[in-house]
């Protein structure tokens, strides 16, 4: 029987429609996710079901009666956390529950709110404020209050996309096992495969044009375990038949290519088109870290945070670093940018030891730190203007156009970048590295910020503008299949503090690569299976000893 129901729904804002011809169907008890990127109106699809705001032309009902105001049978569960700081665990679940139930006995309502604190993982914290909770302890309060309204219907809109990717993938499972519990009626938006196939009964695609999309039915038996998943061969076909939909309704069109990499070379060497994607091969240990450690002082005394990091890398070698957050994956990076210094042992590249910041070393960051003053192409300019001394200016400016253009920013070369989104903005970081030529491309979670669709057509670009140059990198990583799409090697590293390299799995699979072909190669699941049992080998700050590990 269905419960919420949107008949011949669209939503506009002005002259702009958002939704269009929405037609939707939801049965008590089912798990739904909808499944959409920026821009296709998977907000406004959850307001209009919360009743925040009204359809511009069809109907949206709750049980047959129209849903023209917000209701207690219909919880919600936002992205933003929305507590009350200066109330306690207990307090802002009391505050639901008193609101909800005013007739209810004082010691109903206290036993009320512990039920819900306790399903949620909470009675230890019950007596903290949000300030005093990590973001993944901040939502787990928001659940709590949502459920402790006893709604007849959850809308959660994102709840997960601001968390690391553990914290993440914990408080899917967790809902998964409130709802299985409660077999309350769920709709979820979320922008990540994995987290729909974990939770959903049914799939539905937001389109970019603000349509629905395919429809896709989970028949995989609950409860759903990520990692036995990744051998079940329901789940992998699932999988790619969804990613492939995505990818296929919103992956921008390939930019064609109208411009040469002029044939200049910077202070530093190469070029010469990147002296022909770096023919000459392999050069080993072009990049060596030996015995590197990083020691901070602290009140209570030093706190070493990498202990003997000892890795050789060659030249030309796509390198991702992965491991759970505080393990140290962005100090290795930043000592090897120059930008951390060194407490003990040496970093070498290319026969020099690596001592300050320099152009020959680019980092993209999570977060792209563009003058928001200046165009992309002027963003771009500057670094290039001083790698490129003795080039004339129109040959500078056909470097930056280059790869500006690789980026797919032909268009948008001269938008200032606070007018560009946040995609457009990690391109022109992405475009702004490589055109530097450097020896060594340094990437810090580059794509973390961003939504999975998006992500996923920036990781192709990335690969793709890598191809042509060859330089030798690392990327510092969350995500299994980022970490395994890009590398030739994923190098694991074990928990903090005296994190090390605890694993280094060798990737061999064909060149160049895309999201779509990697899901379909036979090898693929089982590099993803060890990198998974690494990270779940480590989960929760376990501090298994590491194997004995070679360094190159």
């Amino acid at each position: 029987m269905s419960i919420l129901s949107f008949k011949d729904v669209c939503k506009n804002y002005g002259d702009t429609p958002v939704l269009k011809d929405i037609n939707l169907d939801v049965a008590v008890g089912e798990f739904v996710v909808l499944l959409g990127f920026s821009g296709t109106g998977k907000t406004t699809l959850i307001n209009l079901m919360a009743g925040l705001e009204q359809p511009s032309s069809g109907s949206v009902t709750f049980k047959g009666a129209p849903i023209t105001e917000p209701g207690r049978e219909r919880g919600v569960i936002f992205q933003s956390y929305s507590l009350m700081p200066w109330l306690t665990v207990q307090g802002n679940v009391a505050l639901a529950v008193d609101t909800m139930f005013p007739d209810m006995s004082k010691a109903n309502r206290a036993a009320k709110v512990d039920h819900y604190v306790a399903m949620v993982g909470l009675s230890h914290a019950a007596t903290r404020r949000p300030a005093e909770l990590s973001g993944g302890m901040r939502q787990r309060v928001n659940v709590a209050r949502a459920l402790a309204m006893d709604p007849e219907m959850l809308l959660l809109d994102e709840p997960l996309s601001a968390l690391d990717a553990l914290t993440r993938a914990n408080l899917a499972d967790e809902i998964e096992a409130i709802w299985d519990a409660n077999k309350k009626t769920c709709v979820l938006i979320t922008n990540d495969v994995d987290e729909a196939i974990i939770l959903a009964d049914r799939i539905i695609a937001l389109n970019p044009d603000g349509t629905l999309g395919d429809e896709f039915t989970v028949d995989i038996p609950r409860p759903r375990d990520r990692v036995a998943m990744n051998n079940d061969a329901t789940f992998k076909a699932l999988r790619a038949e969804v990613t492939n939909y995505l990818m296929d309704v919103g992956v921008a069109a390939k930019v064609e290519e109208t411009r040469l990499l002029p044939n200049v070379t910077p202070i530093h060497g190469v070029p010469a088109a990147v002296a022909k994607a770096q023919e000459s091969g392999i050069e080993e240990k072009f990049l060596n870290f030996s015995q590197l450690d990083k020691v901070y002082p602290t009140p209570k005394g030093p706190l070493t945070v990498v202990e003997n990091f000892d890795l050789k890398i060659n030249k030309g070698e796509f390198i991702s670093l992965i491991g759970h957050s505080g393990c140290g994956k962005s100090t290795v990076l930043t000592m090897a940018a120059g930008l951390n210094p060194i407490s003990k042992g040496a970093i070498r590249l290319d026969g020099w030891n690596v001592e300050g910041a320099d152009p020959e070393r680019a980092v993209v960051f999570q977060s792209p730190n563009l003058f928001p003053w200046l165009t992309a192409k002027e963003n771009v300019s500057i670094g290039v203007d001083k790698v490129y001394p003795r080039a004339s200016r129109a040959e500078r400016q056909d470097v930056v156009e280059y790869y500006l253009e690789r980026v797919g920013l032909a268009d948008s070369m001269n938008k200032g970048a606070a007018d560009l989104s946040n995609g457009m903005k990690q391109r022109v970081g992405i475009a702004r590295a490589f055109a530097l030529s450097p020896k060594l491309l340094l990437l810090d979670e580059p794509f973390g910020m961003l939504d999975s669709l998006t992500r996923w057509e920036l990781q192709e670009v990335l690969m793709e503008v890598w191809s042509r140059t060859k330089v030798t990198a690392i990327c510092v990583t969350h995500d299994v299949d980022e970490a395994i799409l890009l590398a030739d090697r994923v190098v694991m590293m074990t928990n903090g503090p005296q994190a090390t390299i605890g694993k280094i799995t060798n990737v061999d699979l064909p060149r160049p690569r895309t999201r779509k072909a990697l899901l379909e190669h036979p090898d693929y699941y089982a590099y993803r299976q060890e990198v998974l049992d690494f990270l779940e080998e480590y989960e929760h700050g376990a501090t298994p000893k590491p194997k004995a590990i070679a360094a190159e």
